[in-house]
């Protein structure tokens, strides 16, 4: 069975379950009606089948190489870049003052999560541009903007981020790449950065790297980084590609998955560049773009799931194997019915999650209302961590359902698990989300978390006459999720921390609740029969989370290392 891309799926949950005419109520995004919507959705649901979709394993059979320091991209790539370039898909949400179309992240959200559905490998490059875009919109000078972000809008410059080098990952403060004024208004940007997502492409007429480095005298720590946009070819006068600037692809990493994807080690050896955003003020101006990204790789999770799943449901209804009811297939045996059932809902819950995130980033853009601005940065660790571990359940399941064969690799199942793999650790490891989320996010007493609670709480009363076993099960999973929260707030981050991960797991499976809820609500029977799947079977999780949570750091550290390294 080919790859569906599901459009529908995506209308409903934008229309039922996530509220996207809120958005679209405001001026701000008043033309994005229903059937601009769908007509959006219909047309890149189309490309994804036919022109993404069969190159899923040709990116991975066929991998980008790097031949005399030129990268050569998997085959059909740069004519799928070019699909997706004069489509407008880079640009789609991007200010319509420099060319993009000015639409809800929500929307863009959707299609971002198909195409990576159908193609994560190629997808990760406009995901990159994206990002790219937001933070020049945000931080960048006026002529930075006139001159970058029309090219980068309409896919004919593709855009980097450059934070991680030898010595310095999840710890970004400990970089070493320099930056030196070179008194004209540009910069000489030296150093090695490493793990860099299409730092090259033989298909685009340029390639912008927005880069991390110090400035001499800056401080220790993430204080003294600075931001620079370094451009592969510096533009001339008439803003095209000029000369070639002084960095290059030193070697290209050889990856358990996403071969199609060229991850890079930069070399900068005295490259032109510009500040973005204020001196010493690198961290600021890259986390719009880590935010952005963020979002975009939970919805990457999401869409190897989708894909993962598609292709494991087309194996059991088409094998044939022991006894089996119905047409004889494997999808008739037990088992095999609940991993698939198991996979459909988990991508139900954690796809809402993601497009409530991307309502709540459209809204905080549009009103400018401190609780959407707070909602949407809660939301965004959750809807990383959560949606990229949905991916990879989904894509080793879709292995287990195959069977033997999961482990051919001339099935394409075990691609989707090599593929998605990484969502959980680039973009801040899913750890790194559970720390901000019970760190940051919580620096205002729990208060965000608790108006989310209560919408929860609302939606059980809404459900209670129709589905009363179902929302009181979902009530009573929330009212406990509440009183942690005021346990967690109560707590020093020696007992924060310890209990991060289960804290996020817990809310996301609550608010998957919630959503699935609200889908069976508004929906058809199929939908009531998932939403007590996943209420019923899925939901009870939570419980044993939160026990987790509430033991703080007790016993986290009774086994010395030695302990840890005995035989």
């Amino acid at each position: 069975m080919p790859y569906r891309a599901p459009v529908e799926e995506y209308r409903f949950l934008l229309r039922h379950v996530v509220g996207l005419d809120e958005v679209t109520a405001t001026d701000r995004f008043s033309e994005a009606t229903d059937e601009t919507v769908r007509a959006i959705l219909l047309e890149a649901g189309r490309i994804c089948e036919e022109v993404l979709s069969p190159l899923q394993r040709v990116g991975d059979t066929h991998p980008a190489r790097l031949e005399n320091g030129i990268v050569r991209t998997s085959p059909g790539f740069a004519e799928g870049y070019r699909a997706i370039a004069e489509g407008g898909w880079v640009g789609m949400s991007a200010d319509p003052q420099y060319g993009g179309l000015g639409l809800p992240l929500s929307v863009t959200s959707a299609v971002n999560e198909m195409m990576a559905s159908a193609c994560l490998a190629l997808q990760l490059n406009p995901l990159m541009t994206q990002g790219q875009i937001e933070a020049l919109e945000h931080h960048a000078s006026d002529e930075i903007k006139s001159l970058y972000l029309p090219k980068l809008a309409s896919g004919e410059w593709c855009g980097t981020m450059n934070l991680t080098e030898p010595q310095a990952g999840s710890d970004v403060g400990a970089l070493t790449t320099r930056a030196e004024a070179r008194g004209d208004g540009t910069y000489a940007i030296t150093g090695q950065k490493i793990y860099i997502s299409w730092a090259d492409n033989d298909f685009s007429a340029n390639v912008c790297h927005l880069v991390l480095a110090r400035l001499p005298g800056g401080a220790e720590g993430t204080r003294g980084i600075s931001l620079f946009l370094v451009p592969k070819y510096l533009p001339d006068a008439d803003g095209n590609p000029g000369r070639v600037n002084e960095l290059r692809v030193l070697s290209l990493e050889h990856k358990l998955g996403l071969h199609g994807s060229p991850t890079a080690v930069m070399e900068y050896e005295g490259a032109t560049g510009w500040m973005i955003g204020e001196d010493h003020g690198g961290m600021a101006a890259m986390f719009t773009m880590m935010n952005n990204a963020r979002l975009g790789v939970g919805g990457q999770g999401i869409g190897a799931a989708e894909g993962a799943y598609q292709h494991a449901l087309a194996h059991a209804m088409d094998r044939r194997q022991g006894k089996a009811g119905g047409s004889g297939a494997i999808v008739e045996h037990p088992d095999v019915r609940r991993m698939l059932t198991t996979m459909k809902a988990e991508i139900h819950a954690a796809r809402a999650i993601a497009l409530a995130n991307a309502k709540a980033i459209d809204m905080a853009n549009a009103t400018g209302a401190p609780d959407w601005v707070a909602r949407a940065a809660f939301l965004t660790p959750i809807t990383k961590a959560f949606g990229t571990e949905t991916g990879i359940f989904v894509a080793t399941e879709g292995i287990q359902v195959h069977g033997g064969m999961g482990v051919i690799e001339e099935t394409g199942a075990a691609q989707y698990s090599r593929d998605v793999r990484v969502t959980s650790i680039y973009e801040g490891t899913n750890g790194i989300q559970a720390v901000d989320l019970v760190g940051r996010k919580l620096k205002d007493g729990g208060e965000t978390a608790t108006r989310l609670v209560s919408e929860i709480l609302a939606e059980t009363d809404a459900c209670a006459g129709e589905m009363p076993d179902l929302a009181q099960t979902v009530r009573e999973a929330a009212e406990m999720l509440e009183q942690t929260t005021k346990w967690l707030v109560g707590q020093d981050m020696s007992d924060r921390l310890p209990g991060a991960v289960a804290y996020l797991r817990a809310f996301a499976r609550i608010l998957g609740a919630h959503y699935h809820l609200r889908s069976a609500r508004n929906g058809n029977d199929a939908r009531r029969a998932l939403a007590r799947f996943y209420i019923e079977r899925m939901l009870p999780e939570h419980a044993g989370l939160q026990v987790q949570v509430r033991r703080g750091g007790d016993g986290l550290f009774d086994l010395t290392l030695d302990d840890l390294a005995a035989a």
